[in-house]
């Protein structure tokens, strides 16, 4: 019998023999320890805004916001606070318990810094959890941001630290894992998860959920992404990912952190209603309402609300 209890000193043979369980094995394990950590009919709200959009100078081959690809979005200024704040009360309507801001950055600058405090600032005010994703940080920009408020930074891994160099080149594996431990240790809630469809392997999925479990402190959120193809990127041919393979992968992030919430994130749009079902059960908690997902289409709020209708499912 497996041990499925908290731990992060997972051994990979251990992950790679859960994930290849038969489907229904693995999701009966995965729906029985969600249950023991979490209200099986309940999710997690968020909202995602884009702050600044496009310019990137980043090589990552599946974003429309680098400057390396031509696709149809346009470099834009930083938001002005007033239309951030509107944005996060509409969200707050909508049901949003939390507020994630992005910004198409490599690395926040210290000029940026300031504004984006401020944003924060505002938008817990309205009583919002926030959430950020500014690219790479050092560990007294980090800092500031817990002193603004902040409660949670996003930052993936994309994928097997084996299989990133394929998907990025402009940064390291080791950057992405230095940054989240700067907000680690500045006391911010950690929000770390992948892509899936980037052309990678199953082994390259099970090392991504192994080095997150084994993190000495594992992820509060953890976002599941499956692959948005924009039209000019290198990944836009990618053939798409298997929906069981998907739903294996969420299974498995489940098993391995149990506690942790796991959010379907980007890529929602492209999935029926079945898919979604099957990821709930296997233990996803969390989703993105709103129309766009910083510059990718997202599952309609009305089309959600009718999906957790259906299921009697309630949020947090």
């Amino acid at each position: 019998m497996l041990d499925l209890k908290i731990k992060n000193n997972w051994n990979l043979s251990e992950l790679e023999q859960i994930y290849n369980l038969p489907f229904n094995d693995l999701m009966w394990k995965s729906h029985k320890l969600h249950r023991e950590f979490h209200d099986p009919n309940k999710v997690q709200i968020s909202t995602l805004m884009s702050v600044k959009t496009g310019g990137c100078p980043e090589d990552c081959k599946y974003c429309s916001q680098s400057i390396r690809y031509e696709t149809e979005v346009n470099i834009e200024k930083t938001l002005p606070i007033k239309e951030v704040v509107l944005q996060a009360k509409q969200a707050k309507e909508n049901g949003a318990s939390r507020f994630c801001m992005g910004a198409a950055w490599r690395n926040l600058n210290n000029s940026n810094l300031s504004k984006i405090k401020e944003m924060i600032v505002e938008v817990k005010k309205l009583g919002l959890e926030t959430c950020v994703t500014l690219g790479m940080l050092t560990e007294e920009q980090a800092v500031e941001l817990k002193t603004s408020g902040l409660d949670y930074y996003n930052h993936n891994l994309d994928t097997s630290e084996e299989y990133y160099k394929k998907v990025v080149t402009t940064r390291s594996y080791q950057d992405r894992l230095n940054t989240i431990k700067y907000v680690r240790d500045a006391g911010i809630k950690v929000c770390c998860g992948g892509i899936l469809g980037l052309g990678e392997e199953s082994i390259d999925r099970i090392k991504l959920i192994h080095v997150l479990a084994n993190l000495d402190e594992q992820p509060e959120s953890v976002p599941i992404n499956q692959l948005v193809k924009v039209k000019g990127t290198p990944f836009f041919d990618n053939a798409d990912i298997d929906e069981f393979d998907f739903i294996r992968t969420i299974a498995l992030a489940r098993i391995a952190m149990p506690k942790s919430f796991i959010r379907l994130s980007a890529g929602r749009d492209s999935m029926n209603d079945q898919m979604q079902a099957l990821c709930f059960f296997a233990g996803a908690n969390s989703i993105f309402y709103g129309e766009e997902l910083l510059t990718a289409k997202n599952s309609s709020i009305q089309h959600d609300q009718k999906l957790m209708k259906k299921l009697k499912i309630g949020t947090i």
